[in-house]
């Protein structure tokens, strides 16, 4: 694959800097007879403004992209300094050095030549004959055909993109148009990277996708497309034959801009479909849906007339919330996508609901959708075979979430079913009361402050889960027999004669999980 550079240049800004490659400019027909004499391989400079050397200091006035011209009259007395000369334009970003010999100068020092070898900066041999008006005339005449001609094409192609848009086309009618303008493959690819849209050779497509943004090899231009200050992806081009040109690469920019409209009208709309989904799936798990749920449902690409659960995900309490929830729409419609194209997802303004078939692993589901930058707890419901069963579902999983994360800290996953007694725990609203009941019933070992207490309190625990199986509990704690019974005599002179009272048993029990729902 022939990777010789093209004939373009990109600015540290990224704009596109029209202008004549030197090698070009050797080509007009005023300078038939020039003759390049050193820095063959700076033949792609590119020529954008001519300059004539008239003064010594002709440093303080030259400019990027300039050929310069010169009879060496300035130089005629320090033409040891010539080699220098030469260095000092290169890092001033000159294109080329025109020169006149045999009225001032009859020859180039050997150090001049080598070193415009070494830097790859042109030296040019100018006839004698031709003047240097010729010679600024024609070439400044060719530049400016050449930028005129690029601009017109550049609009031609902005009006044609644009008329797409206008007509309702959204990313693949730009892609193939851009595609058909510059006879290359083109894609836009979304901030991700993933491909959205793409046109051209199958087989120059795949590459362009392999390729994943490429900054060296010239067959390839990529331009960012950016809209309200955020960056939405590029739209990238490629060539095979290596053939795009610099009036290509403003194309390409015009088309980042056409294609910052349809992205910015696709997030609008979006928005909008996304409003109207929230809306309709909260009348429904609120008991306000009306009676055409499962028709209007289908409009969505839901199917809520099969047996489903309902999931909520809320993000934790710490995290900081700006941003995160859209963040986390996002990561649970690609995850239900993925388990059930058919499930139906929604954001609200503190969480987001999905409802699902029951062939699905909820649990994996969820795990799929987990966000590296901040945590959210998840709630599952029963299955519920109908929908008017949705906002019973929806008050489950949503009471799991709560529950779960109260239990087991951010991040918790936790099934309705599997909540137990925390669940009729949960709708003790008055949290004074529970505490209250704590005290009274734990006493002393309500209190965390104490290692021995809390020690004791893990060892009441375990005795009320064994069913006060002395045996099997000091196993589990790894306590001889007799240390364990000595416990058990402190306990019941602490809390009472539990041992023998099973109503005193299931108030210890209750008020140790009420102290295990974390924030009562």
């Amino acid at each position: 694959m022939d990777l010789s550079p093209p004939v373009m240049r990109l600015s540290s800004t990224g704009t596109i800097i029209h202008g004549v490659a030197v090698g070009e400019v050797l080509g007009v027909s005023t300078l038939n007879g020039a003759r390049l004499i050193a820095g063959k391989s700076g033949l792609d400079r590119i020529v954008q403004r001519l300059n004539v050397m008239e003064v010594p200091d002709i440093l303080s006035w030259v400019k990027p992209h300039e050929l310069l011209l010169t009879t060496g009259y300035p130089l005629r007395n320090t033409p040891q300094s010539l080699d220098r000369l030469v260095a000092d334009l290169d890092e001033r970003g000159l294109a080329a050095l025109g020169i006149k010999l045999g009225r001032y100068l009859d020859e180039l020092p050997d150090e001049m030549v080598e070193q415009a070898d070494r830097l790859g900066f042109p030296l040019i041999l100018l006839p004698n004959d031709v003047g240097f008006d010729d010679i600024l005339n024609q070439v400044l005449t060719d530049i400016l055909n050449r930028q005129a001609a690029v601009l017109a094409r550049a609009e031609e192609a902005h009006r044609a993109l644009v008329q797409i848009v206008l007509a309702g086309g959204g990313m693949r009618e730009v892609t193939a148009e851009v595609a058909g303008l510059l006879d290359a493959a083109v894609a836009f690819l979304d901030a991700s990277g993933a491909p959205v849209a793409a046109a051209g050779a199958a087989e120059q497509v795949a590459m362009l996708r392999e390729a994943q943004m490429l900054s060296g090899p010239p067959h390839y231009a990529v331009v960012p497309v950016v809209a309200g200050g955020h960056h939405h992806g590029r739209i990238a081009a490629f060539s095979e034959s290596g053939n795009l040109r610099e009036s290509d690469i403003g194309i390409l920019e015009r088309a980042a801009t056409v294609a910052a409209l349809v992205v910015t009208k696709q997030e609008a709309v979006t928005a909008v479909e996304s409003k109207y989904r929230a809306d309709f799936l909260r009348d429904v798990l609120t008991g306000r849906g009306g009676s055409r749920i499962a028709e209007r449902a289908r409009a969505f690409g839901w199917d809520l007339e099969r047996p489903v659960s309902v999931l909520v995900a809320e993000i934790d309490p710490d995290v900081e919330e700006r941003g995160a929830q859209d963040r986390l729409l996002a990561a649970w419609q690609s995850s239900v996508r993925r388990h059930d194209p058919r499930g139906a997802v929604a954001g609200f303004s503190h969480e987001v609901v999905a409802i699902v078939g029951v062939g699905v692993d909820t649990t994996r589901l969820a795990r799929d959708a987990a966000l590296t930058d901040c945590t959210f707890s998840t709630g599952m419901s029963r299955v519920a075979a109908g929908t008017e069963l949705l906002p019973d579902a929806y008050g489950q999983a949503l009471k799991a979430a709560r529950v779960g994360r109260q239990l087991h800290g951010p991040g918790a996953v936790a099934h309705f079913d599997q909540l137990g007694v925390y669940r009729l725990l949960s709708l003790v609203n008055d949290t004074d009361e529970l505490h209250a009941f704590v005290r009274e019933t734990l006493g002393s070992l309500a209190g965390d402050d104490d290692a021995e207490n809390a020690d004791l309190r893990r060892t009441l625990q375990v005795l009320l889960e064994t069913n006060l199986n002395v045996a099997e509990t000091a196993r589990r704690l790894h306590f001889h027999y007799n240390t364990l019974r000595y416990r058990i005599g402190k306990l019941e002179r602490m809390l009472g004669n539990f041992t023998e009272d099973a109503h005193l048993r299931l108030n210890l029990t209750l008020a140790l999980h009420v102290l295990r729902m974390r924030g009562i």
